[in-house]
């Protein structure tokens, strides 16, 4: 059975030399009908090894199961990566940052009063390892002494910018290997935080994107002897709402990695292939102020989000080629795309008004949170009755995310996390009106002290000074649009009078004819913000503010024929129609 292993001068595999030259590839953020192909372009571009994240909160939705169906079949990618002679590195967490929500820790722990996250809490400890037993009872037979590709498993994530108990550590340590993990451990961190983040007898291995032979040097320094590697050499960087769309040259980053190569080091590109933060899965970040990040994981990465070399990828193959073999086959081809089509939206839903079909309203003296609610991804919608006429202050502790605040159905202000907004003043105009607070799950922050992210409305919620009892709060987690009553949208009176917009929150709906699946993009030029279904397969988050402008359409979520196209518009839109294109725009980029 073929066993990695660590020798003074680098890697050894069955007791020949190995030098890895491995690519990021999170499975989760890529169609599973899409792997194969992903795959096949990373042993193309000469990569003898592919990383992946593991994300429990995707695979562990409550506690005590356990999900490996679809897209999350894990052991179906690591078989396609076999088929392709190629290695894996797995990262399985329990916290994997990537961006992703939460770090990939699952939103059932926050349910927890003070639980502490990436500690030796024994509540933590506990799901960690149910968690672990659940994973490896599908890996281990995948592990590489059991004649599969994963050569080895990493220990957390970057712990050293977070924490420093090594005894942590060691217990996860341990749990890995009660659970059947039998090849090599290994840490990652950035380079100041090697100490940190290390544990004795498990290969420390570095991250950066620049700053080649300093990084190499202080993984030396803290490990005299072992292989060199770079966990994750990044070559490009994620977006947030807001910003612009990040960028680094080929030339640049092809430069830094021959740096690496020439010194001998292993490596691993992160990334490979990006994919997309599909559904609700963006994470954020808060370092004093709170950045969700977009849909798009492109991230300026060798493959683009519809699996196309970019010049990137053509540099890469050619440093590559001077210090590993690659194969003789062409830099593949850019695959077919849609044709561009507008799309009316010809029905419309309210969100209000059939809100009962996501679940049942929860009364109590305040409101609930998500995790209260035992709910991970959505909205929440809060309701009261406001007990007289005139002036209004409503004030929330913590906005979490993002709060649209209506009174009898109509819209009179919103709350942003982001703005550090806190307070909402407003006019009732009768005793007994509907108060309606709709709350955002914008991403759980992925990094830091701030992953103990609840949502919702936090704190005391008070309105005109008083804390209100009797407060209704309903889960929505809109993971199905099954069941909801759609109706004609409205139609101008008259053939030159514009139609009266649809105020949101409401879902519009309308069909396309598809004569061969394709990948596309989906554009909502004059909508505001929202969500997008495709044949009920929820592309991610849109929002007028960018960068991004278009959200990746997959093929295998099409159908040849009649399509379905879905949106939930929060706020409201100039036009009834969306766009399938044939490219994307993920937003200008810094001069």
């Amino acid at each position: 059975m073929p066993r990695l292993e660590t020798a003074d001068d680098g890697f050894r595999l069955d007791g020949r030399p190995l030098r890895i030259i491995s690519g990021g590839l999170h499975y989760f953020r890529v169609h599973p009908e899409q792997w194969a192909d992903r795959l096949h372009k990373a042993r193309l571009l000469g990569l003898n090894t592919v990383e992946t994240y593991v994300p429990w909160n995707l695979h562990a939705p409550r506690p005590g199961r356990f999900r490996r169906d679809g897209g999350l079949d894990l052991p179906r990618f690591l078989d396609l990566a076999a088929a392709e002679g190629l290695h894996v590195l797995l990262r399985p967490g329990p916290y994997i940052c990537a961006e992703w929500e939460g770090g990939g820790l699952p939103a059932w722990l926050l349910a927890e009063d003070g639980i502490r996250l990436r500690s030796r809490d024994p509540r933590f400890l506990a799901a960690v390892d149910g968690y672990l037993a659940d994973l490896m009872a599908a890996v281990k037979p995948h592990l590489s002494t059991g004649g599969g590709p994963v050569i080895a498993v990493q220990l957390e994530n970057e712990y050293g910018a977070y924490g420093e108990d090594r005894g942590y550590l060691a217990d996860l340590a341990a749990l890995l290997r009660t659970h059947g993990v039998d090849v090599p451990l290994f840490t990652c961190d950035q380079p100041a935080d090697l100490e940190r983040g290390g544990l004795d007898g498990v290969l420390r291995t570095a991250n950066f994107g620049s700053r080649v032979d300093s990084g190499l040097a202080e993984l030396r320094r803290q490990q005299p002897t072992g292989p060199l590697m770079c966990s994750e050499f990044w070559i490009g960087w994620f977006d947030r709402w807001g910003a612009t769309h990040t960028t680094r040259s080929p030339a640049d980053a092809a430069a830094d990695l021959d740096r690496l190569l020439a010194a001998g080091a292993s490596v691993n590109v992160y990334l490979f292939h990006g994919g997309t933060n599909f559904g609700f899965t963006n994470g954020a970040n808060d370092k004093g102020t709170y950045r969700p990040t977009v849909t798009s994981y492109d991230y300026d990465s060798l493959l683009d989000e519809a699996g196309d070399p970019t010049p990137k990828y053509r540099a890469f193959r050619e440093v590559i080629a001077k210090h590993a073999p690659v194969p003789a086959e062409p830099v593949p081809a850019p695959g077919p795309k849609l044709a561009p089509v507008t799309v009316e939206l010809d029905s419309c839903a309210g969100l209000f008004d059939q809100a009962q079909l996501f679940g049942p309203a929860v009364t109590a003296h305040r409101p609930q949170t998500m995790e209260q609610l035992g709910q991970s991804f959505g909205f929440v919608l809060y309701e009261m009755e406001l007990p007289a006429a005139g002036p209004v202050v409503l004030r929330a502790g913590e906005v979490r995310d993002r709060a649209q605040v209506f009174v009898d159905g109509q819209p009179v202000g919103v709350l942003e996390r982001e703005n550090h907004e806190h307070a909402l003043a407003f006019t009732a105009h009768r005793r007994g009106a509907r108060l309606a607070v709709l709350v955002e799950n914008q991403g759980r922050v992925n990094y830091g002290t701030g992953i103990h992210d609840r949502k919702g409305l936090l704190g005391p919620v008070t309105v005109n000074g008083e804390e209100p009892a009797g407060w209704s709060s309903r889960a929505l987690p809109l993971d199905t649009l099954d069941g909801l009553s759609f109706t004609p949208a409205a139609v101008p009176a008259a053939p030159a009078a514009p139609a009266v917009p649809v105020v949101g929150p409401a879902f519009h709906r309308g069909r396309v004819h598809v004569e061969e699946p394709a990948d596309g993009y989906l554009a909502l030029p004059g909508w505001t913000k929202g969500q997008a279904w495709i044949n009920g397969f929820n592309l991610g988050r849109y929002w007028s503010r960018g960068p991004q402008t278009t959200l990746y359409v997959p093929a295998p979520v099409l159908r040849r024929g009649g399509n379905e196209i879905t949106v939930l518009e929060l706020h409201a839109s100039t036009t009834p129609t969306v766009r399938l294109r044939d490219r994307p725009d993920l937003g200008p980029t810094e001069d």
